[in-house]
C-alpha cells in the first residue's frame, strides 16, 4: 500500500462544511449557461427514484440547485443527443456520457458473474439483442413483455437479458417513457470515442476516485468511496494517485482528501434555500450528513407508517448552508401539502416557508397548507410567514 504525504492543509468543521456545499453546487452563483447538463457534469452522478411526490429525484436535484427549471427540460437536458446514460453508480443513477469509460471496471465484473448465467432462459439474451438491432429503440414492453405475473419484481426472461445487456455495456438506457426504460445498441447510442472499454480497473478507480473528490470538495475514505459505491480496497489503493491531496478537518477524527482546485479560493457567494430530495448527493451518505451538518437523515418511505418520525419522504430544508429542518411533502390539487414540518427553531421558519412557496410555484401549486408542526409552539410564525410569501 502507498504511504500517503503527511496533511499540509489544516480545516476547521465549518471551511469542510463551506467546501462541501460549494462543490454539490450550493454556494455561489448557479452557472445557469450550462443548465442542467452542467450540474449533471459537476455532481458526475444524479441518483434515480420511483418515488415520485412532488416529482421524482432527478428532477429535483438540479431545481434544487438552479430553481425553477422546467420539467420537460430536465428530461431533454438528461436525454436529448445521448448526453447521459443510466447505470450502477452511487445506486441506479444517471451519468455523463464521458463517465462511460470509467466504468469499464464495473462492466468487466458483472460479466464475469458466474451465477448470472443461470435464470435466463436459452436464447433470450441473443434474442433481444438481435431485435434492438433490427427495430429499436425499443422498450421492454416492446421487446416482448416486461414481467411474467403481476408482481413488480416478477420479471419476464425479456426482461431480464436487456437489464443483463445494459450491465454488460452492450445495451444503453437512451431515454425514458414515463418511468419505462427505451433500451437500443450501446454502438448505435455512445459516441464511437467513449465507445470502449479500453482503461483497465486501475485506472477507472483513480479518474472515479478523483471525480468523486472533486464533486465532494472535501470526504474522507468512505465518503469518497461511497460517492460511486467502491470498496474502501479499491480507494485505498489509487487515492495517492488521483490527485486529491490529504488534509485534516477539525472534528472530523479521521484522515481526509480534498480537491486541490477547492482549496485555492474561498468559498463564499449566495446560499440556495431548498427542499432537497432524500437521495440528493449533498445529503444521501447518512454518516457524512450527520459529520458536516449535525443532522440525521433518514428515508422513512420503506419504514411502517407507524414507525416513521419524520414521514414517508421527509425532505431536508437547506438554508443559509444550514440543514433547518424537514418537510413531507404531498399534493392535493393546486395545493402543496406540508403534511409534517421539523423547524430547527423559530428562526428556521421564515427559510421552511420561503422553500416550500417556491417548490409549490415549480410544480403548478398555488396554494400551501401545513397539517402538522413538530413544535405546536413553532406553527404560528411558519404560517404567517406563508400567509405573507402567498399573498
Amino acid at each position: 500500500m502507498t504511504t500517503l504525504p503527511p496533511p499540509a492543509t489544516e480545516l476547521s468543521a465549518d471551511e469542510a462544511r463551506r467546501l462541501a456545499l460549494r462543490a454539490q453546487g450550493f454556494l455561489g452563483a448557479p452557472d445557469r449557461r450550462a443548465g442542467v447538463r452542467g450540474v449533471l457534469r459537476h455532481l458526475g452522478a444524479v441518483q434515480l427514484d420511483t418515488i415520485s411526490v412532488l416529482a421524482r429525484s432527478h428532477e429535483l436535484i438540479p431545481y434544487a440547485r438552479l430553481g425553477a427549471v422546467g420539467r420537460r427540460t430536465v428530461e431533454d437536458a438528461y436525454w436529448k443527443d445521448t448526453h447521459a446514460f443510466e447505470y450502477w453508480s452511487h445506486a441506479a443513477c444517471i451519468l455523463p456520457i464521458e463517465e462511460w469509460p470509467h466504468f469499464a471496471f464495473r462492466r468487466r465484473a458483472y460479466r464475469n458473474r458466474p451465477h448470472w448465467n443461470h435464470h435466463l432462459p436459452d436464447g433470450d439474451y441473443d434474442r433481444v439483442v438481435k431485435q434492438l438491432r433490427a427495430e429499436g429503440p425499443l422498450t421492454a414492453t416492446d421487446l416482448g413483455g416486461a414481467k411474467r405475473t403481476s408482481e413488480w419484481w416478477d420479471w419476464s426472461g425479456t426482461k431480464v437479458a436487456v437489464e443483463r445487456a445494459l450491465m454488460y455495456g452492450e445495451v444503453v438506457c437512451v431515454e425514458r417513457h414515463g418511468w419505462k426504460r427505451v433500451y437500443d445498441l450501446a454502438e448505435r447510442a455512445v459516441p464511437a470515442a467513449l465507445l470502449h472499454d479500453d482503461l483497465d480497473d486501475t485506472e477507472c478507480l483513480r479518474r472515479l476516485v478523483r471525480l468523486a473528490g472533486q464533486s465532494l470538495g472535501v470526504g474522507t475514505r468512505a465518503d469518497i468511496a461511497d460517492y460511486h459505491r467502491l470498496k474502501a480496497e479499491q480507494v485505498d489503493a489509487v487515492i495517492a494517485d488521483s490527485g486529491l491531496v490529504p488534509v485534516t478537518v477539525q472534528g472530523w477524527g479521521r484522515p481526509a482528501w480534498a480537491d486541490p482546485a477547492a482549496l485555492e479560493t474561498i468559498p463564499r457567494g449566495r446560499h440556495r434555500t431548498t427542499l432537497l430530495s432524500p437521495f440528493d448527493s449533498l445529503v444521501w451518505e447518512r454518516a457524512r450528513t450527520e459529520r458536516i451538518f449535525g443532522f440525521t437523515h433518514r428515508l422513512e418511505a420503506y419504514v411502517p407508517k407507524q414507525k416513521r418520525v419524520h414521514g414517508y419522504f421527509a425532505m431536508p430544508v437547506l438554508a443559509g448552508g444550514r440543514l433547518v429542518g424537514r418537510v413531507d411533502p404531498a399534493r392535493e390539487g393546486r395545493t402543496l401539502v406540508a403534511r409534517q414540518v421539523t423547524l430547527d427553531g423559530p428562526r428556521a421558519a421564515p427559510a421552511v416557508a420561503q422553500a416550500l412557496v417556491e417548490a409549490a410555484s415549480w410544480v403548478d401549486c398555488t396554494d400551501v397548507r401545513v397539517e402538522r408542526v413538530d413544535a405546536p409552539d413553532l406553527r404560528e410564525p411558519l404560517t404567517a410567514e406563508l400567509t405573507r410569501l402567498l399573498a
